[in-house]
């Protein structure tokens, strides 16, 4: 599993890199107050694409081992249209926002929520080359395109934000579609048989994702916050800083999505929990050392790179950093619940998270400014990730001290493959 790790990890790094290289390219050229205008288009774009989940998301990699992939797939296909059309039309009617706005928002999140459930299904069936590769071009497609379109044609306008986004969306769906169909999955099958498939998809998928829409909530309330109570220029500041803050997590995302395809295809599931204490001591050691760097990073270098207006994020991070750094450790013990079925710990866990990030943002923001939200999200972080990892420790019979690294974590062991 450590290996998988690593190459999961890898590609995450590649990811993260060209996902930097979009949080720079908008913040340098569009400034504060265009990179708050891409950072509202991604949170509601985000926002879809997490409720499309509830008929599908990470229960697709759940289910798709014992199940046919033509059987998931139209449930999943059918609630995307739904909610790429009702939601970028809800959004126009609750925001102030253009008509031009709402379709680029509608048709962005379709093949943004297609492409996910595409590789959710080849990463169930352990194709992970597949689903790195892909995700990797996805993420070069729109660097690249921003690129062109900033540097080159020198089209300074978020419109050519909308258009990268199709490309960098569009090419892989029809890759990890071709994928699929070259699965041995039956294609024709009994009607009575998808429907009791459907069923199941969307049991599994409230319980499933509730959690992912309520951390969503958690992560991105104190962007509208910001956004209604100081303005768009203030929140492209934040992001940026939020942006570098969350791409640590691309440890322990990678190390909690590997253990949850592990654990869902494990037999012996006890033997593979304790098989993975090690890497997620490590993965915490791991993100204690890069919370750690980017805390030290002089506000003169984020002006240097992103602009002058951009030091400022400095401290949004410093803020953000206990809570990063926690709730990276979360996510290891969500992983756990989700992978046992047991959603109701994560759901909890989320409602906690929510209830402490919005009276903070409301009561942080108009006194903080962009801090203020920061400290609010990091309150969030830390009692989610508290109630996650104290369930956690109890469900698998560990101490606390068992659930940090030490020194034998880093001695490799002959039996690991």
């Amino acid at each position: 599993m450590l290996k998988r790790i690593l190459h999961h990890f890898a590609a995450r790094v590649l990811t993260a890199g060209l996902s930097f290289a979009v949080v720079w390219l908008t913040a340098r050229y569009l400034g504060a107050a265009g990179r708050g205008q891409v950072s509202l288009f991604y949170t509601d774009m985000s926002g879809l694409v997490l409720l499309a989940g509830l008929v599908g998301g990470s229960s697709l990699i759940y289910l798709v081992p014992r199940r046919n992939v033509w059987h998931l797939l139209p449930p999943a296909y059918g609630w995307a249209l739904v909610v790429s059309g009702a939601g970028a039309g809800a959004v126009g009617l609750l925001r102030p926002v253009s008509l031009e706005y709402v379709l680029h928002l509608a048709a962005v999140t379709l093949v943004q929520i297609l492409l996910s459930v595409n590789l959710f299904l080849l990463l169930g069936r352990k194709r992970e080359l597949d689903y790195n590769v892909l995700t990797t071009v996805q993420a070069a497609l729109l660097a690249g395109a921003l690129a062109l379109a900033f540097a080159a044609a020198h089209w300074l306008s978020i419109d050519a934000y909308y258009y990268a986004n199709y490309l960098a969306n569009g090419l892989p769906w029809l890759i990890s579609t071709a994928l699929l169909l070259r699965l041995p999955d039956a294609w024709a099958s009994r009607r009575a048989r998808r429907r009791v498939v459907t069923r199941e998809l969307l049991r599994h998928s409230r319980g499933a994702h509730f959690s992912n829409l309520l951390t969503f909530a958690n992560y991105r309330f104190g962007y509208y916050a910001v956004a209604y109570l100081v303005g768009n220029k203030t929140l492209g500041i934040l992001s940026v800083g939020v942006a570098l803050a969350e791409a640590i997590w691309l440890i322990p995302r990678s190390t909690a999505l590997i253990q949850y395809v592990a654990l869902v295809n494990a037999a012996d599931k006890h033997g593979q929990t304790h098989a993975a204490l090690r890497s997620s001591r490590l993965t915490l050691l791991a993100t204690a050392g890069a919370v750690l760097v980017l805390a030290a990073v002089p506000t003169a270098w984020l002006a240097a790179v992103f602009g002058p207006e951009f030091g400022a994020a400095h401290g949004v991070i410093l803020a953000l950093a206990p809570g990063i750094l926690l709730n990276g450790a979360g996510m290891q013990a969500s992983t756990y619940f989700s992978s046992m079925a047991r959603y109701g710990v994560n759901n909890r866990a989320a409602l906690l998270g929510l209830a402490v990030t919005v009276p903070a943002c409301l009561l942080l923001v108009p006194r903080l400014g962009m801090v203020g939200a920061a400290l609010g999200m990091s309150a969030s972080y830390t009692a989610s990730a508290s109630y996650l990892l104290y369930h956690y420790r109890c469900a698998i019979g560990a101490g606390w001290l068992d659930l940090l690294p030490d020194w034998k974590d880093l001695t490799p062991r002959m039996d690991e493959e």
